[in-house]
């Protein structure tokens, strides 16, 4: 019964960081990525017409979600799990009667809520913005919760390897951000040349912005099933990286 209570704690701590600063932490995501849908959604629709047989501002729409979302998810469970390491908090949630599993699963719901709500809000945008609809939601929701999962746990995981400030930030800029340009967020791969059209193969991202796509739009480059079993294939390992982080103290134990 502690342990279920320090859990519920330690969520709780986690969702009002996220709120409390939700202006930074939710409603400037929504707005910078419905300024991608404008910018590039309106401007280059113009020109640009349909992809793959969509309006090309409905076809971006997926894609952005995904990348406001994973990065959410990221960043916030890194630089949560930083800072406790940092302000020696950690030691307080490690001493807590709780077990390994509940520390683990409290400190990756916050980026998994912060992202879910950027997602919601900027669909909210984007729906009645765009006229994207939403043909396959029973794709959408694993798709969404994998890929939140996999980049949750990967900032966790950062979050407990870091040893600057620096350090989650430049794997954010460096890997992620790059990945999820190159991911196909505003094109179809089907269009590249060879060797990029196999390389985009290898972006896990690629899989994400494609399983979510299908949940929109009901169309993808690859294979949904492929798609999810690709993003459950990296999302459960890295959720059980973590988990043994705790488990063994790893870098958490002074």
């Amino acid at each position: 019964m502690s342990g279920t209570l320090g859990l519920v704690w330690l969520v709780k701590r986690e969702t009002l960081r996220v709120w409390k600063l939700w202006t930074q932490t939710v409603l400037a995501p929504i707005i910078s990525a419905a300024l991608f849908i404008v910018v590039f959604g309106f401007s280059l629709g113009a020109r640009i017409k349909e992809v793959e047989g969509f309006p090309y501002k409905q076809f971006i729409v997926p894609g952005l979600i995904v990348m406001a979302m994973v990065q959410a998810a990221y960043s916030n469970n890194a630089s949560s799990v930083f800072q406790a390491r940092s302000d020696r908090y950690i030691n307080d949630v490690l001493s807590a009667p709780m077990r390994a599993w509940q520390m683990n699963l409290g400190f990756n719901v916050g980026g998994v809520i912060r992202a879910l709500m950027i997602g919601a809000g900027l669909a909210a945008v984007a729906i009645p913005l765009t006229g994207v609809p939403v043909r396959e939601p029973l794709v959408l929701v694993p798709a969404v919760l994998l890929g939140l999962v996999l980049f949750g746990a990967l900032g966790t995981i950062v979050g407990i390897f870091a040893e600057t400030f620096d350090h989650h930030t430049f794997v954010n800029n460096i890997v992620i951000l790059p990945l999820a340009f190159v991911g196909g967020v505003f094109y179809s791969v089907d269009r590249l040349g060879s060797p990029w059209h196999e390389l985009s193969h290898a972006n896990p991202v690629f899989y994400l912005v494609n399983a979510v796509r299908y949940g929109f739009l009901g169309h993808a480059d690859v294979s949904v099933w492929l798609s999810l079993g690709v993003l459950a294939g990296l999302a459960i390992p890295a959720y059980l990286w973590s988990q043994w982080l705790f488990s063994t103290g790893r870098k958490l134990k002074a």
